[in-house]
Parts: C-alpha cells; structure tokens; sequence
C-alpha cells in the first residue's frame, strides 16, 4: 500500500483498537478482528474504507478458497464490525458469505483410556497438568493460568477466574487431584503458578511470571495418545469432553455440568447427552466415584 492510503488506513486502525476495547471486546476477539482488517487492507493494497460490494465479495469468493469457515467467519465479524463502529456506516453485506451451519462430535477417551493416557506422559509436570484438567473440565488456559490461591483444600473447590467471556466459577477438586497439585508444587514451589515455565534453573523456574508453553502441553497429549496406540483424533481439549461425557455417563444432572464447564448456555452442555445417557444427579459424589480406583504415578516421571 503506498504513502498516502498507508496514512489513511492508520488512523482508522487505531480507531478500532479503541472502539474494540470500548466495546468491551475480549482480547482474543480483538486480536482476530484487527488481523482480519490487516488481513483485508493486504489483499486490497488500500485502506478498506471504501470497498465496493462486488470487492467484498471477490475478496471472500478468494478467502474461502484459501482458509478454513472459522477465519472467513471471524473476517466477516471483524469487517462489520469496523463498517459499524469505525466507519459508521450500516452493514447490509452480511448475505455475501455465509459460513455452513457444521455440528461435529468430537472423539473422546473411555475412562480407562484417560488414566492410561495421563499415566503414560513422560514428563511429570504434563502429566499432573492433564490430571488436572480433566478431573476438573477445565480449558486449556484455564489450566495454566490457575494459581496458588485459587486453590481452596479445604472445601475442595478451585477458583476459575476471568474464563471465557469473563466469567468466574467454583469446580469441584477432586482428593487426588488436590494431592497431585500438593506434590507437584513442592517440586518448584513458584510463589504463585502452579504451571510455571520450566525455562532456566530451579530458582528462575520458582520465580516465573509465566505460565508452562501451550505448544508444548499440546505435543505431550498427542506423543501420550500415540504410546497408548489409540489413534483418534484427541487433543488437550478432548480431555473437558470426556470429563463431561464421564460425568453424564455416572448420572450427573445437565445443570450441574453446566455449571462445572463454565457453558453459558444449557444447550451446549446438552450437546453430550447425544454421547451418552443421563440417569442420576450429585456431581461431587460421582466425581469422586469416578477417581475411586485411579492413583497417578510418581516414580516414572521425568
């Protein structure tokens, strides 16, 4: 783009950053909708201001093409939302593309496939970190962030805070999970992360800021899966919908899973019942049957 759209374009950027932050956009929706006006204003070499509809339907006639429905959704979003806020124009574009309604099941473990999982990570710091997540249904980031504090022993819940959307909750926390976190955190005593990076010396590690890196949590469920010779599609995340379909599977109500998952809306908790069936209720009792005759290992850990 050269001088003079480039001086054009900026300020109308840096509008929208304070637009999205005024509007109470979270920050990974602020990231997704500033790269998908970078994205627009490259492939037009010209501030995106004054598109033509057939230009905005050329442009995603070409990105359909070229990137999954989930980034030509979140373009679209992200250039209606700086048509409404930035420009203030209105925005009756919405029927050039229109992303396919796609409802996926995604592929779980059995119980018995998720301990051995969690039993055969080589490294100790995955191991008690997939534990975690999956004896409480957390998300990744959740996981991660999760600190000290946030640990309550004594009435065995754990604090989720600023979760997607930016809600807080309280999860049940499992005996031997609680026990795991005790034992592992010895091992770094980090003043406030229970997953610290692991980066630098045993005093750099006990004094992080940071958290361990994603990238590297993701490798270690995928080189586990792999060990065990299961060979679907399983992800860090495909341990919080096993944790749900598990619990569905011992009886516990609907509400209470939404409650546990932090879902908003009953309908998305309600999407596992087409894995399994409902039949009784008292999520802590259950989630402690559920652990009865799992005991995590130590001494082959790294």
């Amino acid at each position: 783009m050269n001088r003079e759209e480039q001086e054009r374009f900026e300020p109308l950027y840096e509008q929208m950053q304070q637009e999205l932050v005024l509007q109470g956009m979270r920050a990974k929706t602020r990231e997704a909708y500033s790269r998908a006006i970078r994205r627009t204003a490259d492939y037009f070499d010209r501030s995106p201001d004054d598109l033509k509809p057939y230009e905005i339907k050329n442009y995603f006639a070409s990105l359909v093409e070229s990137h999954s429905w989930s980034t030509v959704k979140l373009d679209r979003c992200g250039i209606q939302f700086f048509y409404r806020h930035v420009l203030d124009k209105p925005w009756d574009l919405v029927k050039i593309v229109k992303p396919p309604v796609v409802r996926t099941l995604p592929d779980i473990l059995t119980r018995e496939e998720t301990f051995e999982v969690i039993n055969n990570t080589h490294k100790l710091r995955y191991r008690v970190f997939f534990l975690t997540v999956y004896s409480m249904g957390l998300r990744l980031g959740e996981g991660l962030q999760l600190e000290v504090g946030d640990i309550d022993g004594s009435r065995l819940r754990v604090h989720i805070r600023k979760a997607k959307g930016g809600r807080d909750r309280y999860v049940p926390l499992p005996e031997v999970t609680l026990e795991a976190l005790r034992r592992f955190w010895s091992t770094h005593r980090n003043d406030r992360l229970l997953f610290p990076n692991t980066k630098g010396s045993a005093q750099q590690i006990r004094t992080a800021t940071t958290s361990m890196d994603r990238g590297g949590v993701q490798a270690a469920i995928k080189a586990a899966v792999a060990d065990c010779g299961i060979h679907r599609k399983i992800t860090l995340h495909s341990l919080r919908h096993g944790f749900a379909t598990h619990l569905l599977e011992l009886g516990v109500d609907l509400l209470d899973i939404q409650n546990i998952l932090g879902h908003a809306l009953l309908k998305t908790t309600a999407g596992y019942v087409q894995l399994t069936d409902v039949t009784r209720k008292d999520a802590v009792k259950q989630l402690e049957h559920m652990f009865e005759s799992f005991s995590i290992r130590w001494e082959d850990a790294k």
